[in-house]
């Protein structure tokens, strides 16, 4: 309770006061974040003098409010009162820091995509090789839609990881279970969410079986939010490859054409390339 009362005296100290008048003290009155709370006096002022009951959820919210507070203290304030930190909503839009990276990426194939599988954004590059990804849930894709751009030798071992990591977002996000349920309509989902493997996805190597190039092969890197809600990544074709090659031609023929080739017809590659 004292390093509580500490914190919101604090806080309360470091904002701007209401009005233009003078004051002995620095920042706004016990009454003024009082009243922005909903709480009393009386009841605001016992807090920070560390003598008053236990707050409330609800209470709490109002004085984080009131205090206009960040996340982050928001968080702290929660965990000094002894109660669950609240649970932040899913990302539906690219935090600032992360869509600057993706501008400065505009020529490389990147994405960013949410703990639950949601693709946020993607750059140009990207969209013309995975086609409209963004506003999709890859997890529904592959374990309800159409798997069939992963070759089948590694669908086992990518149904495994995005499991795994689905089941360590659970355990900081626990809003994910609806997305569990539904998924559980997929008997291949079931099994291996029934096998509790829990592991944060990583960087890795990827193979993908495109409609037009062929198979592609990246090398793929992980960038995670501090949040770890939003993830940058970025699809890395060595060069001098096959699949940089592959996707060479595929931007040539989609810059000539003004479309994409025809589904199924591979981009050839040199012989000496194979």
């Amino acid at each position: 309770m004292r390093e509580m009362a500490d914190f919101l005296r604090s806080r309360r100290e470091r904002m701007a006061p209401v009005g233009n008048g003078r004051r002995r003290t620095p920042g706004r009155r016990r009454e003024e974040v009082a009243a922005a709370a909903g709480v009393s006096v009386d009841y605001y002022s016992r807090l920070e003098q560390a003598r008053g009951p236990h707050p409330s959820v609800s209470v709490l919210n109002g004085i984080a409010c009131a205090l206009e507070l960040d996340a982050d203290e928001r968080a702290h304030l929660f965990r000094l009162a002894g109660e669950a930190v609240p649970e932040e909503p899913a990302s539906t839009s690219v935090r600032p820091g992360v869509r600057l990276l993706l501008d400065r990426l505009r020529d490389d194939l990147a994405v960013v995509i949410s703990d639950l599988g949601d693709v946020l954004a993607a750059t140009p590059r990207a969209e013309l090789v995975f086609g409209d990804v963004v506003g999709r849930n890859l997890l529904r894709a592959f374990f309800l839609g159409d798997e069939s751009w992963v070759p089948a030798e590694d669908r086992e071992q990518v149904a495994r990881s995005h499991v795994a990591d689905l089941r360590a977002t659970l355990a900081r996000r626990p809003a994910v279970r609806p997305l569990v349920d539904e998924l559980m309509a997929s008997p291949w989902f079931a099994r291996l969410w029934a096998e509790h493997d829990v592991a944060v996805r990583r960087s890795a190597r990827k193979r993908l079986r495109h409609p037009v190039a062929g198979l592609l092969e990246f090398d793929c890197e992980v960038l995670s939010a501090p949040e770890h809600d939003q993830r940058l990544v970025i699809h890395v074709a060595p060069e001098g490859s096959v699949t940089a090659q592959r996707l060479d031609l595929l931007v040539s023929a989609e810059e000539a054409a003004g479309r994409m080739p025809e589904p199924w017809t591979l981009v050839p590659v040199s012989p000496s390339s194979e």
